[in-house]
């Protein structure tokens, strides 16, 4: 992309409005129709022969509930995940039936569009339902019954996608924070082998699907060398493991330096693929310094102080907030021969559960793209990048 056409993008970005106000917080709407979206510049053609650039999607989306998010992501997005569609308790809630509508529907939307798809997620310890780790007497599930269990899930839900879905996050989340194993009930019941036999399951069912272990805070070295543990364990057993999805929840001072981001992608990339799986840069403050992440368990009450910004982001806030996208990009870009896709979790800022997490009912700023489905000033920024 050449300067002449950036400052034309630029121009028209002023021209239409795109970037919502750092002072006047808006709402979600229909504002933008599909002749408008086409004005913007697309990000996925911009990072075309760098990284797959893709998205996130609600449930609303994914069932054309909002029509100017799906020419959005139509337009700016070439590799797709659900956001929570694919999740074992929205696939799989009851022992015997399975509910493809929404996972459906999001194939058959990428199929039209030519996007990447990436299953999430086969195996986590969250949003799985209870009946899935009790027997028929609500005792704990021995090991067996719960190996047979997630063989036919895993069999059943990859089986069923496997000429429409590319990847798939096996296993989501299997980590502390120390880099050990997660005591969670696949953990306990199965022991720590279970994410091996989630690989394994996976292959399995579709030998061509690349299959990724995902986690939150992989930027971490305690926790980076735990997965590098984990993944070269599985490896070194023959079964596949293509790759690494790093989830960007970042914020704007989290993390502070961002050369730990570097070393991670540097320690993965020996591993197979390195991709920033769920990127958001969150602007608001977190309650307990040193916490930060996804761990979707902290659920605290709406306290004022830490919902500081429901009319907008101060001027010093947004540039704090700019300046860590800026950065951050221009460390995937320095390792954009590693990096195969930046996923963002989420398409517009009404739809991003940071609004959501850590406390319900906070108003965040964490996407490229605003309240009124406008490509905001940060993402023009970011595309001037591509002419350095």
């Amino acid at each position: 992309m050449k300067t002449t056409l950036i400052s034309a993008l630029l121009a028209s970005c002023l021209l239409s409005a795109c970037g919502e106000s750092t002072q006047t917080k808006t709402s979600a709407t229909e504002s933008v129709d599909a002749q408008a979206v086409e004005t913007q510049p697309s990000l996925a053609k911009a990072f075309e022969g760098r990284f797959l650039i893709g998205a996130a999607l609600s449930e609303n989306q994914i069932m054309g509930k909002e029509a100017a998010a799906l020419d959005l992501v139509a337009h700016h997005f070439n590799a797709l995940t659900a956001e929570n569609e694919m999740k074992w308790e929205r696939l799989h809630p009851e022992e015997t039936r399975y509910y493809w509508d929404s996972a459906d529907a999001l194939t058959q939307f990428a199929a039209k569009h030519g996007m990447f798809v990436t299953g999430h997620a086969l195996v986590w310890h969250h949003q799985t339902p209870d009946w899935v780790f009790e027997d028929e007497q609500g005792q704990p599930a021995s090991r067996e019954l719960l190996l047979q269990r997630m063989e036919q899930h895993i069999a059943t839900v990859v089986g069923r996608y496997k000429d429409s879905v590319q990847s798939w996050d096996v296993v989501n989340e299997a980590l502390n924070e120390d880099g050990t194993m997660r005591e969670s009930r696949w953990q306990q019941i199965i022991g720590d082998d279970y994410v091996e036999k989630a690989f394994e399951f996976a292959h399995k069912a579709d030998p061509d699907a690349e299959l990724y272990y995902n986690d939150y805070n992989l930027f971490k070295p305690e926790k980076r060398a735990g997965a590098v543990r984990l993944v070269k364990s599985i490896q070194e057993k023959g079964i596949p493991v293509h790759g690494i999805g790093m989830q960007g929840h970042y914020g704007i001072d989290n993390p502070k330096d961002l050369s730990v981001i570097e070393d991670s992608i540097l320690a993965y990339a020996p591993l197979g693929k390195v991709m920033v799986t769920e990127l958001d840069i969150s602007v608001l403050p977190f309650p307990s310094e040193g916490n930060e992440g996804a761990d979707i368990g902290i659920d605290l009450e709406l306290q004022a102080k830490f919902n500081p910004y429901v009319d907008g982001m101060p001027d010093d806030v947004n540039a704090a907030y700019e300046a860590q996208y800026l950065n951050v990009f221009k460390l995937f870009l320095k390792h954009q021969d590693t990096i195969s896709r930046v996923t963002f979790w989420g398409v517009n800022d009404a739809q991003s559960w940071r609004n959501g997490w850590p406390m319900e009912g906070r108003t965040d700023y964490p996407l490229l793209i605003d309240r009124e489905n406008n490509l905001k000033p940060v993402a023009y920024n970011i595309l001037e990048l591509l002419d350095e």
